[in-house]
């Protein structure tokens, strides 16, 4: 089941204000009925992310898997969410701190263990994880600048997803995946005339079109951060830092 997400820019401006951690939070009460979801949804966001993180730390692809999936289903076991409280901070670095110490208990112990008695808790998608995680470029970038990296990228492509989604409900599909590359694009470089041939169109429905593709993606960014923020005093903070990390 889904998280259900606003379809209009006033519905996702009248979330800001409540949905501020309610995905962590739903998924620390197992008696909640968002538990399930609100659990996959993070552990989609963080997965790739963490999983990046233990591979540039050195781990081979299948203990970077192993280590992941197992820290999520401990996370489920042992009910570690219901501990987190919303407080200035992100729940991306709570996240990280935790996996350092989950790995670090596992060496510690040295020993045989069946990692959550066998039961998958999502179908994490690791067959593609090492594919993906051979796209990063062999830098620099330490672990912690490569898992912010990846969460980043994360957050970002389920905002086009989210957008994608929008627009295919409104009938506007192929709208979308013609005009969608030009989102990022600089305002004065976006070849309006060859992509009101495409749709056609005329240049300043299509200019408006992407006007509007931006401003509606910058909402749903915006709710995407303030998911996993402690209030909308960091939203901006935490955007900031995203571009940051994408660029730095």
């Amino acid at each position: 089941m889904a998280r259900k997400r606003p379809t209009d820019s006033s519905a996702g401006k009248d979330q800001f204000a409540t949905t501020h951690w309610s995905v962590v939070l739903a998924a620390g009460r197992s008696s909640s009925p968002n538990h399930e979801p609100a659990l996959s949804t993070l552990c989609q966001t963080y997965w790739f992310p963490l999983y990046a993180y233990l591979r540039r730390h050195g781990y081979d692809a299948h203990k970077a898997a192993d280590y992941t999936q197992a820290f999520f289903t401990q996370m489920l076991d042992k009910e570690y969410l219901k501990k987190v409280k919303p407080k200035p901070g992100k729940f991306r670095s709570f996240l990280l701190t935790a996996l350092k110490h989950f790995v670090a208990n596992e060496q510690a112990r040295a020993a045989a263990f069946k990692r959550g008695g066998g039961r998958t808790i999502l179908s994490l998608n690791f067959e593609n994880a090492e594919s993906q995680y051979a796209l990063e470029p062999a830098d620099d970038l330490t672990p912690e600048r490569l898992f912010e990296k990846s969460w980043a990228l994360t957050v970002l492509e389920r905002t086009i997803d989210r957008l994608g989604i929008e627009m295919a409900e409104k009938g506007k599909r192929d709208v979308f995946d013609h005009l969608k590359t030009y989102i990022s694009a600089e305002p004065n470089s976006v070849p309006y005339r060859e992509a009101a041939v495409r749709l056609d169109m005329t240049e300043g429905a299509v200019r408006v079109a992407v006007h509007r593709l931006r401003n509606r993606c910058r909402e749903i960014l915006r709710d995407e951060i303030a998911q996993t923020v402690a209030g909308p005093d960091d939203i901006d903070d935490e955007i900031r830092r995203l571009f940051t990390a994408l660029t730095g």
